[in-house]
């Protein structure tokens, strides 16, 4: 089994910051890639950022020079630094871990359940 734990939602106002964090734990061997995705209300679920075990980023667009992802491999935890936040960044946040549980078994592809960000007007 694998778990994915994450924390650091909430409510903020516009301009604030948050950050959230997941961290990874069971029957992992090696994980390739962590990130974080979201699913605002009535959208589908996007891509926030993620980052590879090689330290490879990517960001959305609209997440480019506010957030910054970053990762512990030795943790199996990944960050992601949220500033100058804004209402249209509401949404819950998913930690994702593409990670395989022997050098051949695997990737899987889990998700965690989710943590919500409120930004306030």
């Amino acid at each position: 089994q694998v778990q994915l734990v994450e924390s650091g939602g909430g409510l903020v106002q516009a301009g604030g910051s948050l950050r959230l964090s997941c961290a990874a734990s069971g029957s992992i061997f090696s994980i390739s890639a962590m990130g974080w995705y979201r699913q605002a209300p009535g959208k589908q679920r996007e891509l926030v950022a993620d980052i590879t075990s090689g330290g490879s980023i990517n960001y959305a667009d609209s997440v480019k020079g506010r957030f910054t992802i970053s990762r512990d491999n030795a943790k199996s935890t990944v960050w992601l630094h949220m500033n100058s936040l804004k209402p249209e960044d509401t949404a819950v946040y998913y930690c994702n871990a593409v990670y395989s549980t022997s050098w051949c078994h695997g990737p899987w592809n889990y998700w965690g359940k989710g943590t919500l960000v409120t930004v306030s007007s």
